[in-house]
């Protein structure tokens, strides 16, 4: 978990900007319409996504904690691996390639809120 500071400090100040921006934006996301239900989108996205990295974290520290029992890599259990570390990897190879599926919907998202505020969009999309 070495890295989990970092991944906080991220997390932290991904949370803090959105914030900043939404509050920037509160009569557009009240007013135009679609936005205020893409922005509670794109938070429950990356909450969910934040999530499971945590999981992730946790994952691979139990891992490393019971590597000795037969682990070959992180995701790889080798001969003879307990039940507990070969259940621990199966979920860590599924969350390496989930995480970076939360990653990429919350781009598409934000490239969507992007267009969302053309000028064309939002005369369009005001109530």
């Amino acid at each position: 978990m070495k890295w989990a500071p970092i991944q906080t400090a991220a997390f932290a100040s991904h949370l803090v900007a959105d914030l900043a921006i939404a509050w920037e934006n509160r009569e557009r996301i009240a007013k135009q319409d679609s936005v205020g239900a893409d922005t509670i989108y794109k938070t429950a996205v990356t909450l969910a996504g934040a999530a499971v990295t945590l999981y992730a974290g946790v994952l691979g520290k139990k891992v490393e904690k019971l590597a000795g029992e037969g682990a070959e890599g992180a995701t790889e259990p080798g001969a003879g691996a307990s039940d507990q570390l070969q259940a621990a990897q199966k979920q860590l190879k599924a969350l390496q390639w989930t995480i970076p599926v939360f990653a990429a919907w919350v781009i598409v998202l934000g490239a969507k809120h992007g267009e969302m505020q053309r000028p064309k969009n939002v005369f369009k999309g005001l109530r």
